[in-house]
């Protein structure tokens, strides 16, 4: 090829983005190698077609990619290459919060003091009620704490809540041993998530406080760690005692609600309590929507959700039928279950333009 169509090495670091000394050692690696090499004086000499595998290895090893992945990425074809790329940040962040996991682990470890007992649970049971609760959950950049379960103990009860600002569910459990700490803490929620398994297989779970993380210590013996949170929670009790009573009360079955709620278009939904029942349609529509067989106690009422809100908070709802008690436009509706209790969720609702 003739030399003026070639690259001195400095001119193509300079387009690749990667220094001369980099192009020097992919090329004695074998992955980038030079369309020619002086065999007098050594100059190493590349294509322009080159530029973008170079590129695109910088790119892999900006990532964090070894020489042999980052190799196998550029040989492959579109779909091969994006699943290595996925994989490779997968297990990338899961190293990562392996981590900060044993970090926490190690921090606690610092002062030499024993872990708080706070409370002895049936593992299946907080198992579920972690899984019930983290749905109001968010992944907030600017609030970590709403990716959090606050978790509150006394002698009586273990309660656990979350929030998403849109949501608030919290659920309360019985200890199977009574503890004499009172204590509360914001655990992260990935870390619960992480540790659901080996929650639910443990017959009887010991919780213990230390100043970084909750331990999770099951009948073999083997613990886990959950980071506690640092920032603080939003006030929920404030939010709880606040409310008005309830006006109206709406009993209904939880999966002809679900249906008529998944087959509405759009993002948001009205619930319209009447005393011949409750009816879902799309918000705005002027439409009778969706009739369902419900017992209405109180007022006549209109109210209008996001989907992504109201879904949820029914979907964890314990049991075949659920409650509804609503106290009007603008204001938070509690869901729970019709026959079981331990479970509440509060849900925001939206502004509605029509609800004749």
């Amino acid at each position: 090829m003739p030399n003026s169509e070639l690259m001195p090495i400095g001119v193509f670091a300079r387009r690749s983005g990667l220094t001369s000394s980099a192009l020097r050692f992919y090329a004695d690696s074998g992955l980038l190698t030079p369309a020619e090499v002086d065999p007098v004086t050594g100059y190493r000499y590349y294509r322009a077609d080159q530029v973008a595998r170079a590129a695109g290895l910088r790119r892999l090893r900006e990532i964090g990619m070894s020489l042999a992945a980052a190799e196998a990425v550029l040989d492959a074809g579109p779909g091969d290459a994006a699943r290595l790329i996925d994989a490779h940040v997968a297990k990338a962040l899961a190293d990562a919060e392996a981590v900060r996991r044993e970090a926490a682990v190690i921090k606690s470890s610092l002062t030499g003091a024993p872990g708080l007992p706070l409370a002895a649970l049936k593992g299946p049971v907080p198992a579920g009620a972690i899984e019930q609760v983290l749905t109001a959950t968010a992944h907030d950049p600017g609030m970590p704490v709403l990716g959090g379960l606050r978790v509150e103990t006394t002698p009586e009860a273990v309660t656990l809540t979350a929030t998403d600002r849109y949501r608030l569910s919290t659920r309360t459990l019985v200890p199977a041993e009574a503890a004499t700490a009172h204590w509360a803490g914001t655990v992260d929620g990935d870390d619960l998530r992480t540790a659901l398994t080996h929650i639910r297989r443990s017959p009887l779970l010991r919780v213990e406080a230390t100043p970084h993380t909750i331990r999770l210590r099951g009948a073999d013996g083997a613990d886990r760690h959950c980071r506690l949170l640092e920032a603080e929670f939003p006030d929920h009790r404030l939010t709880l005692a606040s409310l008005p009573a309830a006006g109206t009360r709406v009993t209904v079955a939880k999966d002809p609600l679900l249906r008529a709620l998944e087959d509405q278009p759009g993002e948001r939904s009205t619930l319209r309590a009447t005393r011949r029942g409750l009816h879902v349609r799309a918000a705005g529509d002027p439409g009778p929507g969706v009739p369902l067989p419900a017992v209405v106690t109180g007022p006549e009422l209109c109210v209008s959700f996001e989907l992504t809100t109201l879904y949820p908070a029914v979907g964890t709802a314990v049991g075949p039928d659920v409650l509804l008690d609503l106290r009007g436009p603008g204001r938070p509706v509690t869901i729970r279950s019709a026959d079981r209790g331990d479970l509440t969720t509060l849900a925001m609702p939206v502004r509605h333009d029509h609800c004749a």
